[in-house]
């Protein structure tokens, strides 16, 4: 069995070996130790006091496995994106071109640089082992954020948006770089996508602000625009299915696709309710699978199965309880785990109904 919880300063050893296995490409978890330890302890202080409006916050879960207490995957958020170090992207527009002389009526895609100072909250750092992308882990790992945000919707930005990995080569190689950053700034794309972590003051300093025509862009560069890496496809498909679409914007460095959703849209933040544990039973309880959250004293969640007894209040596994340190009289957050359960709420009713 899994959980997820805020990430701990005595993560920080597993963190660094988990993002290390994620590679090039996903910039918000490099492998650098103490990167990830200021990672570590900015989303300590933000968790400790959530506030009533955004403000930068950074979050960081890590999801580990209850029984070898293994840290297995990460994801993270940010209130608000911005700020002192802006937020750039390329905007997608089309460009009308037209001439009743040669005949020709065509649109051209072009780039704009964008640099959003007073940005939307994103959701970002998302990475699971690979020997655990089973039994939902994954859509777990991806969804939770949003029941996070269903709890505390004043401490995010109205809109949510998620920038997903680019297509990347097995080399770390990336078409669009090649053809465009990599020319401004002599450096190979890994190097690049970590110092943007680091520092975005050479972002600033270099990046070129005309318009970029893509046809004039090499084929190979012109393939991947939009695009996300084979890795990320799942959790498109997961984003997709919560509300987000495609918001014409592209990752300054991969080109890789962003897509948003207003918060108060988001499935999961849409359908989740609350309501206070009632029974506890051992044996199995039928149900879809929900994402079940506790959020006092400390935020905990996990995946499983439970039933409405009266009204606001639940019947959970044994099992469930004990990862989530709750008892009767408890308060907890709960969603569907996929979009198909909608909104239904939990059967009233088990075949292995225990009091």
């Amino acid at each position: 069995m899994v959980f997820i919880r805020p990430v701990s300063l005595a993560d920080l050893d597993q963190l660094v070996q988990l993002a290390q296995q994620a590679g090039a490409g996903l910039t918000t978890l490099p492998g650098d130790r103490d990167v990830l330890k200021r990672r570590i302890l900015k989303s300590q202080r933000c968790i400790e006091n959530i506030p009533d409006k955004p403000g930068g916050e950074s979050y960081l879960f890590v999801m580990q496995d209850a029984e070898s207490n293994r840290i297995v995957g990460a994801s993270g958020m940010v209130s608000k994106v911005g700020g002192f170090e802006p937020f750039y992207a390329y905007r997608v527009e089309n460009q009308r071109l037209d001439s009743d002389l040669l005949k020709i009526h065509k649109e051209i895609p072009v780039l704009h640089l964008v640099h959003e100072h007073d940005g939307p909250a994103e959701v970002g750092s998302l990475f699971l082992s690979p020997d655990y992308r089973k039994k939902d882990y994954g859509r777990f790992l991806q969804l939770v954020r949003f029941l996070f945000i269903a709890e505390y919707p004043q401490a995010f930005e109205p809109v949510v948006v998620s920038e997903l990995r680019g297509v990347i080569d097995a080399d770390g190689r990336s078409a669009f770089w090649d053809a465009v950053g990599k020319h401004f700034f002599e450096i190979d794309f890994p190097q690049a996508d970590y110092l943007s972590v680091v520092n975005k003051k050479f972002i600033a300093e270099l990046m070129p602000t005309h318009p970029i025509y893509v046809p004039l862009l090499p084929a190979e560069a012109q393939r991947v625009i939009g695009k996300v890496h084979e890795s990320s496809l799942p959790a498109l498909k997961n984003l997709e299915a919560e509300g987000f679409t495609f918001n014409g914007m592209l990752d300054i460095f991969d080109a890789g696709g962003c897509v948003s959703c207003k918060r108060d849209d988001i499935r999961t933040v849409r359908h989740s309710r609350t309501g206070i544990v009632q029974k506890i039973v051992d044996d199995a309880i039928e149900s879809p699978t929900f994402m079940i959250g506790s959020f006092s004293p400390s935020f905990r969640a996990t995946i499983g199965a439970l039933r409405t007894e009266d009204g606001d209040r639940l019947c959970v596994e044994s099992r469930v309880a004990s990862v989530l340190n709750v008892c009767i009289g408890s308060s907890i957050r709960y969603a569907t785990l996929r979009p198909e359960a909608g909104s239904a709420a939990p059967s009233k009713k088990s075949a292995n109904d225990a009091h």
